[in-house]
């Protein structure tokens, strides 16, 4: 039943400097690396990108210029977590604190929506609200407390996700 829902995801921050500073440089230099990483990783479907076809860290949903977004679709969490925490893509989540400040309540969401479905980013900050405010449920869960898809069995399950990054501050 899973065919018929994908996983979507929302991860943010706010880098320690403004983009073009050195401090964040390795980090916005190795974005285009890691966006192609994701595209080739087995079970991506889709991700946000800016309206030239980059990343989408030049889309400024907030007033905040060191504010950054990152969306994308995934077949199912399990494609999503071996991107996340078993790729070359780890390691730069094991960095984050060089480049990102310490964020205020939740940073990552995960949900499902319906095969084909593209969220906006206002769909994904709500997604993080929800998270926030009511912790994880079935409509915004993290990958400790993964919520099956709908209409699939099962209870929520923790995937481990490494200590050092649970979605959550």
């Amino acid at each position: 039943m899973t065919e018929a829902f994908e996983l979507a995801q929302i991860n943010v921050g706010r880098l320690v400097a403004p983009a073009e500073d050195p401090r964040v440089a390795e980090f916005m230099g190795a974005l285009a690396a890691v966006n192609a990483m994701a595209e080739a990783a087995p079970g991506f479907v889709w991700r946000l990108k800016d309206e030239a076809g980059d990343g989408a860290t030049d889309i400024r949903p907030a007033p905040d210029p060191q504010f950054i977004t990152n969306m994308s679709a995934w077949r199912d969490a399990d494609a999503l977590f071996a991107f996340v925490y078993r790729s070359a893509h780890t390691p730069f989540m094991a960095r984050r604190r060089e480049w990102f400040d310490r964020f205020e309540g939740a940073y990552q969401a995960l949900w499902w929506v319906p095969a084909g479905h593209r969220p906006k980013i206002e769909e994904g900050l709500s997604r993080l609200w929800l998270l926030d405010r009511y912790g994880p449920s079935d409509k915004a869960f993290t990958f400790k407390a993964r919520f099956p898809a709908p209409g699939a069995p099962g209870l929520p399950v923790d995937m481990r996700p490494d200590p050092w990054c649970v979605g959550r501050a």
